[in-house]
């Protein structure tokens, strides 16, 4: 299981917090996703079918930032780790929300929450 693809910075707007203005308003979430995988087939042939869509983890994390909203981001990060785990060819996924406009009162550089899965 060396093999994996790094998606990093994927950004989009949603309504997930337990404050009423954080769902009212909204604000940007940024999504990094490591995706453990075997490219063997995929060197072999070349071909797309063969290995993990990296724009199809994109869709998967912009969908779940966008639709409906959750209180925390750990079940945010939670959400779109158990979809991803579900896709063909997946060994682990580890999946990284941060949260740059969180409702915090002091300077601060990220929140961030990691979820990870495997199927192995």
């Amino acid at each position: 299981m060396a093999d994996r693809i790094e998606l990093l910075g994927v950004e989009a707007f949603g309504h997930h917090g337990v404050y009423r203005q954080e769902k009212d308003t909204g604000q940007k979430f940024v999504v990094d996703m490591v995706v453990w995988t075997d490219f063997a087939d995929a060197a072999g042939s070349d071909s797309l079918g063969d290995t993990t869509n990296y724009v199809e983890l994109a869709d998967i994390a912009v969908d779940v930032i966008q639709g409906p909203g959750y209180d925390l981001i750990e079940t945010v990060a939670s959400v779109i780790a158990d979809r991803i785990k579900t896709l063909a060819g997946v060994y682990a996924v580890e999946v990284t929300v941060h949260k740059p406009q969180a409702p915090i009162d002091y300077p601060f550089a990220d929140v961030r929450v990691v979820a990870r899965r495997s199927n192995r």
